[in-house]
């Protein structure tokens, strides 16, 4: 079990965290506070997509200061930055939904790209040293459908809108770092994340296979699929936020160079189809939920996805620490806890929460 030698680091550490409402967002939040980070959030208003965040809020509101706008309102960014002074930033604002991204193609390039320049040319206005993580995605990558796990200097790529948006913020993070960051005595260090699909209890985002799954079994209806056959890098949700943790604690420190992309998936060995995952999941909760293929769509899937996660290990000491099975169990239990006992969740997380921090810490 990997251990985290900086989690002294973030005590009383000023994180500023965009898209801290969202599903990964709010896991991040309640993981720095126990920490005992000082939190401050930048979102959106709050509004059904926000669940988790809505749900927890109680336990959070008097912890973290949360700024309700746009990541694209530059003034608002930079007035929020330079107030702030943080030391750690993680930029989760962006639009992850991939069949948004076909109906609105300009809005999901404007959030995903000029969203992201927006906070790295505020960075100016930080005096001290701070550390920006950049959370993108596994599709950034050209996606051959090859068997090897794609690496970090991979050639980029996206044959659709969303995957071509992460693809260009990827190359807009790297000509930022070469033209403005890239000298040994600079205060602000940057980096990008590179994650696979997450799956945990929380998420009810559209268009999204496990929230998709759950709403299909509370109503005893049959799930339609438009790829099942497709694999792609299940990973529970604490498994990369302790990464990009343990980033930007390094970063920090100066254990890892500045400039640097780094993958976190799950491990290779254990490939699952999106069927296969329904299927323990249907198992999990006792009953059974039917799920067919639908007709081509003018969504272009890949069918195999795979990260290789090897500069993550040797430079971080980050492997994945939750495998398939343990994840759907977690993120089952927690959406059948939810549907069992009236929707009270707060608890539930906290204490999943808890024992993965008594793991991993």
């Amino acid at each position: 079990m990997v251990r985290n030698p900086k989690q002294a680091f973030w005590k009383n550490c000023r994180v500023f965290i965009t898209g801290h409402s969202g599903f990964k967002g709010s896991w991040m939040t309640s993981l720095l506070l126990n920490l005992g980070a000082k939190v401050k959030g930048l979102s959106l208003p709050l509004d059904d997509s926000n669940f988790l965040f809505n749900k927890i809020k109680k336990s959070i509101e008097d912890n973290v200061e949360s700024i309700y706008g746009d990541i694209l309102d530059k003034q608002l960014v930079k007035k929020t930055v330079k107030e702030y002074q943080p030391e750690i930033i993680f930029h989760f604002a962006a639009q992850p939904i991939v069949g948004l991204s076909y109906l609105d193609p300009l809005k999901t390039w404007e959030t995903n790209v000029i969203g992201t320049l927006n906070l790295m040319d505020c960075l100016s206005e930080i005096k001290d040293q701070c550390s920006l993580i950049v959370i993108t995605t596994d599709k950034v990558y050209e996606n051959k459908e090859s068997l090897y796990g794609y690496r970090e200097n991979d050639r980029l790529g996206g044959s659709d809108i969303y995957s071509s948006s992460k693809g260009a913020a990827e190359i807009a993070i790297s000509s930022f770092y070469r033209t403005y960051f890239n000298s040994e005595d600079c205060n602000i260090k940057i980096a990008s994340a590179r994650a696979g699909n997450v799956i945990g209890g929380g998420d009810w985002s559209k268009d999204r296979l496990i929230p998709d799954f759950i709403k299909s079994w509370q109503r005893g209806q049959e799930l339609q699929l438009r790829s099942p056959n497709s694999t792609r890098p299940w990973q529970h949700v604490f498994d990369p936020l302790f990464g990009y943790l343990l980033l930007g604690a390094k970063l920090s420190l100066g254990n890892v160079k500045s400039g640097h992309s780094f993958n976190f998936g799950p491990d290779p060995s254990k490939e699952v189809s999106v069927a296969e995952l329904l299927d323990v999941a249907s198992s999990l909760l006792g009953s059974k939920t039917n799920h067919v293929k639908v007709k081509k769509t003018s969504f272009e899937e890949a069918g195999l996805l795979k990260l290789n996660c090897d500069k993550a290990a040797k430079l971080l000491g980050w492997r994945p620490q939750i495998d398939v099975d343990l994840a759907l169990k977690l993120t089952m239990s927690w959406y059948k806890e939810y549907s069992e006992k009236n929707h009270v969740v707060s608890r539930l997380s906290e204490k999943q929460l808890e024992c993965f921090m008594n793991e991993a810490f």
